[in-house]
């Protein structure tokens, strides 16, 4: 993602390769407007050669989303989500800080993160039935796999059931999976 996270940071690109100005590719968007996300973007792609990331920045722009950054703040991103499940992350982040304080709590991908310095450690996200948690290591997401046998255990993801309880069993193995994150950067 670009660092300005606007939609027409694309646009001198979008240019540049394709040879046309915004003007002519606003026209373009004009008469496929009333086609689906899905179809606009394949016009774009196969039509004019777009990469992935040009065509969503024009199709999002031209929907009126000027910017991929939807929060600003983690305040933000639990205010939008459901709240049992804004409860649940609330808690989980509790926990996991309560041992390790100097974790920062950001925004990135549109989701709330954990990092230390300049690595991310920790991670969720959320759908309609559950709440994936991810620790950014693979060896300790594989590590601790076993203890999350009852709840579903993905490649990058543990899902959680919505009003998962971060009681003191499960706050003590979020820790554990965040101490071994953090050792597993030294």
């Amino acid at each position: 993602m670009p660092k300005d996270a606007s939609r027409e940071s694309h646009f001198p690109s979008i240019e540049k390769k394709h040879g046309e100005k915004m003007a002519y590719w606003f026209k373009v968007m004009a008469k496929i407007k009333d086609k689906k996300y899905p179809e606009q973007i394949a016009h774009l792609k196969e039509n004019f050669g777009f990469s992935q990331a040009h065509a969503n920045a024009l199709v999002m722009y031209s929907k009126g989303s000027l910017s991929s950054k939807r929060f600003e703040t983690p305040t933000d991103y639990f205010k939008a989500i459901d709240p049992q499940q804004s409860k649940t992350i609330k808690a989980i982040f509790k926990a996991i800080r309560a041992k390790h304080p100097d974790l920062e709590l950001v925004i990135a991908w549109n989701q709330p993160m954990l990092k230390k310095d300049t690595h991310y450690i920790f991670g969720v996200s959320t759908s309609k039935n559950h709440i994936s948690i991810a620790p950014w290591n693979k060896d300790v997401l594989k590590a601790f796999a076993p203890k999350f046998a009852n709840y579903k255990v993905l490649k990058k993801t543990i899902q959680l059931p919505n009003d998962w309880d971060v009681d003191a069993s499960h706050a003590k193995l979020l820790q554990g999976m965040i101490t071994a994150s953090l050792k597993a950067l030294k």
